[in-house]
């Protein structure tokens, strides 16, 4: 389960890391393997989902496993994963 510490850790990790790409993302997931990570670009998440968590660089967005399906979710409880999107500098 993803807790807002949790959350604010990972954040903080990616941000560390610097350039979110696969080798980022694998180092997260070592660090949290019971967690799915990906990545994009900001511009395709929906307009309507505000993300997590803020940050600079990108955006954190909640992935949510329920009934089997991945979907996005605000709900922090029943996240199990997340994304990375990163914000365009412009």
């Amino acid at each position: 389960m993803l807790s807002a510490d949790t959350l604010q850790q990972i954040a903080s990790t990616a941000a560390s890391i610097g350039t979110l790409n696969e080798a980022a993302l694998d180092s997260l997931k070592k660090t949290w393997p019971d967690l799915r990570f990906t990545f994009c670009n900001d511009d395709d998440m929906p307009a309507r989902l505000p993300p997590a968590l803020q940050s600079g660089r990108f955006n954190v967005y909640l992935v949510g496993g329920g009934e089997h399906c991945l979907s996005l979710t605000q709900n922090i409880e029943q996240a199990i994963g997340v994304v990375l999107a990163q914000v365009d500098e412009d």
